[in-house]
């Protein structure tokens, strides 16, 4: 017999269900696309409509408080919507740095006035958030930071550069770290402070990378205004608060996560070996050439591997522990298997994984090389890996520096 527990989770369950039936549209389903493109692919009526949706019951950010908007869900309540999303391959309702990253970091560091004014409309979709981190020469030396905000009464003047800011041209605020006391040492007078990104003073120029995109931006500050109530944590304190949201943003466990659903029985699709199988043939149902069948073997133990490990901190993370130095791992592992994913691609096309135009290739292949072009600045951006291989040694196993 059911428990009362698991009575109550079954009727949530096909509470969730008949709601995702309704409301969640057939595009936003089944369908994958790179992160460069989550402007365009939110940008339709349907994903409206979901978003919406979603969004008014607070399952944008399932297990944020409801008093600012989210959905006030507990641990089991959480993983069911999770499971259900996964059942029916939903698109995320949102996406973005709102949610993976200021988000929880005014959950934590936040007062209850920027708490009141800036989760809600996080978790409604109405703002969306870019990242004011890096500088031209403050990439792995973040703490180098020059980008000056000067304390005149109500509000910061900020003057400077700040580079690699995904999503600039599309962001209503930033969040940013400024340099507040030049007079200390360098990790002592940063501050972290939120701005509006629609003011005069503010300029951002696009930067087109190889593959043909422009998902980063720079931006120049020119007396540029933060209020002094959007300073996060204390004045000069500012580190700390941006470390931590780097865990967040390292952890890869956003608010709400299809990952971790309903087993299946059937087989589940292996898209590399379909790949290989596909451009150098296959005997007795394996790939033909003997290496390429060992460097997918290996590709994919390590991606199931690393997916299971990311299933179990998604666990965690639902029982309400917040990430730490840990998340490092993901970052660098997780980089290190997207660049080998899309390397792998391209390499089992042979000179069909190669081309940039022309009717000689298709558009998937056309595809696949733009991928591996953007792939090359994943173990660089979010933090390289050299800084993760640091974290990881001093905080996760405690060596010496």
């Amino acid at each position: 017999m059911l428990g009362e527990t698991d009575m109550s989770s079954e009727v949530f369950r096909q509470e969730v269900r008949a709601f995702l039936e309704e409301n969640c549209a057939q595009s936003m389903r089944n369908r994958s696309f790179h992160w460069e493109d989550a402007h365009e692919v939110y940008n339709t009526d349907d994903a409206r409509q979901w978003l919406d949706a979603m969004a008014a019951k607070g399952w944008t950010a399932p297990s944020w408080p409801s008093e600012y908007g989210g959905g006030g869900l507990d641990r089991e309540e959480h993983q069911v919507l999770a499971e259900e999303l996964a059942r029916i391959k939903a698109v995320a309702p949102l996406t973005g740095m709102g949610l993976a990253m200021i988000g929880p970091t005014l959950l934590e560091f936040g007062t209850e006035d920027q708490k009141q004014r800036h989760i809600p409309k996080i978790v409604s979709g109405e703002v969306s958030w870019c990242q004011g981190y890096s500088e031209p020469g403050a990439g792995s030396d973040l703490a180098s930071l020059q980008t000056r905000a000067v304390l005149e009464g109500d509000h910061f003047v900020i003057n400077g550069q700040k580079i690699w800011t995904s999503g600039a041209q599309y962001a209503d605020w930033m969040f940013a770290l400024v340099r507040t006391n030049p007079d200390v040492p360098k990790h002592e007078g940063i501050s972290f402070v939120l701005l509006d990104m629609h003011q005069e003073g503010i300029t951002i120029k696009p930067i087109q990378l190889i593959s043909g995109s422009s998902p980063f931006c720079e931006t120049f500050f020119d007396d540029a205004i933060a209020l002094r109530e959007d300073l996060v944590g204390e004045l000069n304190k500012g580190w700390t608060v941006g470390k931590r949201l780097l865990q967040f943003e390292r952890s890869g466990v956003g608010p709400v996560s299809s990952s971790g659903g309903e087993k299946k029985k059937e087989q589940p699709r292996n898209e590399l070996a379909e790949l290989a199988k596909h451009y150098l043939g296959e005997s007795d149902n394996r790939i033909s050439d003997h290496a390429a069948r060992e460097k997918v073997i290996r590709h994919t133990m390590d991606q199931k591997a690393f997916t299971l490990t990311a299933e179990r901190v998604i666990q965690e993370n639902l029982s309400g522990k917040t990430p730490g130095a840990a998340t490092s791992i993901f970052k660098l592992v997780g980089s290190n298997l997207m660049q080998e994913s899309n390397e792998l691609k391209s390499t089992l096309r042979g000179v069909q994984g190669a081309g940039w135009e022309g009717n000689d290739f298709t558009e998937s292949e056309l595809e696949a090389t733009r991928s591996w072009l953007t792939t090359r600045a994943v173990t660089i951006y979010g933090g390289t890996n050299e800084v993760q291989m640091n974290i990881i040694s001093k905080r996760v196993l405690g060596l010496p520096d």
